[in-house]
């Protein structure tokens, strides 16, 4: 039973918890970032190749295509998709950037420790003391 209190205790620590949360938040955030580059900036940026942005490939070998009219044996770079994907990244890293930047103008700023008190350094209180005692 030990270890499994400890397991709880490790679980519902602040930090974990609000790791969990903001992976969930984040996850859920690049879905609205896909959906965003995918279905609004990719077919604006499509317009400019006039075709859909995320369907752009270099055949590197031309496949054939088989009764169904599928094409088997293509081998291609996807490099619409791969433009695609770092385009959500560049917005992710960017919001991401500007909610640290919100979080941190709204911590209060830090103040500085107090000087310590002027007085008698630790020797002339050694002595001090040490002349109290002769007497």
């Amino acid at each position: 039973m030990g270890m499994l209190k400890e397991f709880k205790d490790f679980a519902m620590k602040g930090n974990l918890v609000d790791i969990a949360v903001g992976f969930v938040m984040g996850a859920a955030f690049n879905k609205v970032v896909a959906s965003f580059t995918g279905g609004i900036v990719s077919p604006l940026i499509g317009l400019l190749f006039d075709t859909d942005f995320k369907d752009l490939k270099h055949i590197l070998k031309e496949g054939v295509a088989d009764e169904s009219g599928k094409v088997v044996g293509e081998v291609a770079l996807l490099y619409g998709e791969f433009l695609t994907n770092v385009l959500d990244f560049i917005i992710v890293a960017f919001v991401m950037f500007l909610v640290v930047k919100g979080v941190n103008s709204m911590k209060k700023k830090e103040e500085p420790a107090p000087e310590a008190p002027k007085g008698p350094s630790q020797e002339e209180l050694l002595v001090q003391i040490r002349d109290l005692l002769k007497k």
